[in-house]
């Protein structure tokens, strides 16, 4: 069982930067990768960012060169650093795990609003 919790959602004018973390417990060994999803009103939720358990980093064409994921040493957190914020960003951003038994856990979610 893996618990994800998402926090440093908030409202940002646009060409600002906010600073996603998911603290992450239970079975931290057993995770092969992290992601950061986001789902906007009336769109499907879709991969922003991933890291695996060797720090190879994925990113969405729409972020790449403004998002960057992170993730400690300890394994028990990753951040997504989101740079130069657009209104299009505004979504329900989703911490996401995957075990290497393809078990999937996701968080709650936190909402980011950049308003224009």
């Amino acid at each position: 069982q893996v618990r994800l919790v998402e926090s440093g959602g908030g409202l940002v004018q646009a060409g600002g930067s906010l600073r996603l973390s998911c603290a992450v417990s239970g079975s931290i060994f057993d995770i092969n990768t992290l992601a950061w999803h986001r789902q906007a009103p009336g769109k499907q939720r879709e991969l922003v960012a991933s890291i695996t358990r060797g720090g190879t980093t994925t990113y969405a064409n729409s972020v790449k060169g403004r998002f960057t994921i992170s993730r400690n040493s300890a394994g028990n957190t990753v951040h997504l650093q989101m740079n130069s914020l657009k209104p299009e960003d505004t979504a329900v951003y989703y911490c996401h795990s995957q075990t290497v038994y393809a078990r999937v856990y996701w968080g709650q979610g936190t909402q980011v609003t950049v308003s224009s």
